[in-house]
């Protein structure tokens, strides 16, 4: 069955409203595409938002990926935002931490609560400190739901879940030490590598994630008409849409195609002070 995500609302006279945003994370192995749960989790989608719209998790990497010390083969989850490298692409290239912006409060109580499930993601904290969420993140790869327990070790807040891309996050699961895994020690001692072998890593051999927010932008035009722009969904049909009425009744003004990259229209006959515009993909 198929589904529609509603992304990202706006109007040419009014200030942005409420409606969702989708997260892109770009990897060498294919896209994530996130839905983000901004009415539940506030606090903790805006933090989100605030780390990628700053560029901080620019040439981030995912930097750890634990085994099952059973199976020796990973299942639990995928973790990024924490680690970046610095001078990617030179000879000076160095493994950095990402810069924080502080902890925030735990808002696993907060709006509908959502349970650590395959296909979430949720924020990382520090074990035992419920309110120090702060740059990190994970992919659950399997249903984790023991993290929702309530206590300081857990209530790991979820805000969000992933509505494509599923084929990448499953290439994480059943990697092992010297076979998609290395043990660099620290932070890193789980770090997850396109590689196998016990060879030591190159900067080549991390896994990058390059994080875009679906983002709509309307500004005037000549004679009355509006440019819209948006950060597209690809291989997905991109639905722009508009109403002018209370409550809303949408309209169809295109449907297109994404290509991943911005998509530029333009409306040519408004016909009203205020209109607004919102992009619905289709999963």
């Amino acid at each position: 069955m198929k589904s529609f995500r509603y992304f990202l609302l706006l109007t040419l006279v009014s200030a942005p409203a409420g409606a969702g945003t989708l997260a892109q994370f770009r990897t060498i192995l294919g896209d994530i595409e996130v839905e983000l749960y901004d009415q539940d989790k506030p606090v903790t989608v805006q933090n989100f938002i605030r780390y990628v719209q700053s560029g901080r998790y620019r040439d981030s990497i995912l930097h750890r990926c634990p085994v099952n010390p059973i199976s020796g083969l990973s299942d639990f989850v995928v973790q990024g935002g924490g680690i970046w490298v610095s001078n990617r692409g030179t000879t000076n290239a160095a493994l950095q931490l990402v810069p924080g912006f502080g902890d925030i409060a735990n808002e696993f109580g907060i709006g509908r609560q959502f349970s650590n499930v395959y296909g979430t993601i949720a924020m990382a904290k520090r074990a035992g400190d419920t309110n120090s969420a702060n740059s990190q993140w994970f992919f659950n790869l399997k249903n984790n739901s023991f993290l929702d327990g309530a206590d300081t070790n857990n209530l790991f807040v979820v805000f969000g879940r992933v509505v494509g891309g599923t084929n990448v996050l499953n290439q994480f699961i059943g990697r092992a030490y010297n076979n998609g895994i290395v043990d660099l020690g620290g932070l890193i001692s789980e770090l997850p590598v396109n590689y196998s072998g016990p060879r030591p890593p190159t900067y080549d051999d991390l896994f990058y994630v390059d994080v875009t927010l679906l983002s709509l932008q309307a500004r005037a035009a000549a004679n009355g008409a509006a440019e819209i722009s948006w950060n597209s969904v690809s291989n997905r049909i991109n639905f722009l849409e508009f109403t002018t009425d209370f409550p809303r009744s949408w309209q169809t003004l295109l449907n297109t195609n994404g290509t991943g990259g911005v998509l530029t229209i333009t409306d040519s006959t408004p016909g009203h002070a205020r209109r607004f515009y919102r992009v619905r993909v289709e999963y």
